[in-house]
């Protein structure tokens, strides 16, 4: 799918979704499902379906879950692979969107710049630029689903000396098409989901040698890319009755280790050290490499499908250092061990920049609106920011999971505010909230963008909790008045029967 001009760019809209990847879409499909009677429009910046899954395109590039639960509840991933391309889910999304008409409420090339909210006329207007030129839109009820990083920028790890390295430099965000690396010794510094992606992939695509290079050690599993069980009921059961059976099994185990990792840690950490034995990584490798200081789930779990990645160092094309850079020099990265990493392509997966609400910039009646200074209500609504939600994903399983129970709760308040003639819901935080971090983990860019998070509380709505199985009990039933404040519709329309 390509650009088109964005319509009808002064009308107003029910609803505006901004950003039309696998939530964006997620979200239009509920809102349609749920209210059909309700106009809107989805504002997608880049010229394409897909978010995440159109911007990186890496070389290997995959699904960090599995798709069971990364793909819609509505739209079964009937593959028997289990961890999805970044082509493949990026089918997915577009057919997701084709199948019901979605596609038609996109307009591509339109970046939102402002959204600015009026409480005299109970309403959003948003500033939006498409080729270089503004226009405005307005909407009763914004949803921002455009992830929780930019896409622009990444984050810049300030590498030292890097400026004296000869050879090319490459982050995973801006993949050049043309990139040739067959022959060339490649070194990737970083040791999270890209890196553990990036590296086997080109291995496998003609380097001469890849090196992984990491501050220190970090925790990796493996799984396979084709789940056996899928495989069988795939083959015997329609596709719904299936993709629920996968599901479920999916969410139970990931639920399992995480929940495991936090309250038996050293359980956990003998699991994960025994899968790799399996794949075959040795004792000293282990200890040097895959054994950190921190437990299993302070940082994300990284996924090596079918063992690719260790497949990789059996076979001589890939390993791995576990050192500091001291400085860039011209033909590689000198470590503080003294050692010289050789390179021709450096590859800096060092992470991405949070932005929040797609760096957009809010105000209400005139007030700026800064997020880290709001609390997050119920995981999708920000304390004093009326019709407004943004979706965050889970980070201990897939995002998907999160997104949809957001959608779904935004339209129950759409409903409620029907029933009772509501045009404005605002959360409204009450003075003794005890704080808890938004996003549990200690991974570095959490860590160095914490400032950037809105706040979350201890209890009540204002607990985020990572935790599926109670958010799905809970979030379809959950008081949908409770710290709300609600205001009359101002303008002609009839409530609607309950």
């Amino acid at each position: 799918m390509t650009a088109t001009e964005p319509r009808s760019t002064t009308a107003h809209h029910d609803m505006v979704i901004v950003g039309a990847g696998l939530s964006g879409v997620g979200a239009a499909y509920r809102l349609q499902q749920q209210h059909p009677e309700r106009s809107y429009t989805i504002l997608e910046a880049r010229d394409a379906i897909g978010g995440t899954w159109d911007l990186f395109r890496y070389p290997g590039v995959r699904s960090d879950s599995d798709m069971y639960t990364l793909g819609y509840p509505f739209k079964p991933w009937t593959s028997a692979q289990m961890i999805g391309s970044g082509a493949e889910i990026r089918e997915y999304i577009e057919q997701t969107a084709r199948e019901n008409g979605i596609d038609r409420h996109i307009q591509f090339g339109t970046k939102v710049e402002r959204a600015e909210w009026s409480s005299d006329d109970q309403r959003w207007t948003l500033t939006v630029t498409h080729q270089g030129q503004q226009h405005h839109v307005t909407t009763s009820f914004l949803y921002l689903c455009s992830g929780y990083y930019s896409y622009d920028q990444p984050y810049d790890a300030q590498l030292p000396g890097i400026d004296a390295f000869r050879g090319t430099v490459v982050h995973p965000q801006f993949w050049p098409e043309d990139l040739d690396y067959r022959g060339k010794k490649v070194v990737v510094v970083g040791s999270g989901a890209t890196a553990v992606t990036v590296v086997p992939a080109m291995a496998d695509g003609g380097a001469a040698h890849v090196t992984m290079l990491q501050r220190t050690p970090t925790y990796l599993t493996v799984l396979p890319s084709e789940d056996p069980i899928a495989r069988i009921v795939g083959k015997r059961l329609p596709p719904k009755v299936a993709d629920k059976i996968n599901r479920a099994k999916s969410i139970a185990g990931n639920s399992l280790l995480y929940q495991m990792s936090r309250r038996r840690p050293q359980k956990v950490r003998q699991l994960l050290r025994g899968i790799l034995e399996k794949s075959g990584v040795d004792a000293k490798t282990l200890d040097e490499h895959f054994t950190p200081s921190y437990e299993p789930w302070d940082q994300r779990l990284c996924l090596v499908p079918d063992g690719d990645f260790f497949r990789g160092m059996k076979e001589g094309k890939v390993d791995v250092v576990t050192d500091l850079i001291d400085t860039f020099v011209p033909e590689g990265i000198r470590l503080r061990s003294g050692k010289t990493l050789q390179a021709d392509i450096v590859v800096t997966a060092t992470g991405l920049a949070l932005e929040i609400a797609g760096g957009i910039e809010l105000s209400v009646d005139g007030e700026r609106v800064d997020p880290a200074t709001r609390w997050l209500y119920r995981g999708l609504m920000l304390s004093g920011v009326p019709n407004a939600a943004i979706c965050f994903g889970y980070i201990n399983a897939s995002w998907t999971l999160r997104a949809d129970l957001s959608s779904k709760y935004v339209c129950r308040l759409l409903q409620h505010m029907d029933q009772h003639g509501y045009g404005v819901a605002m959360p409204v935080a009450q003075p003794d909230i005890e704080q808890r971090p938004m996003i549990d983990l200690s991974s570095g860019y959490v860590s160095r963008s914490a400032h950037l998070l809105p706040r979350a509380g201890a209890t009540g709505p204002w607990r985020v909790r990572n935790n599926y199985a109670l958010d799905r009990a809970t979030m379809s039933v959950a008081d949908l008045t409770r710290q709300m404040q609600f205001t009359a519709r101002r303008h002609a329309k009839a409530p609607t029967p309950a």
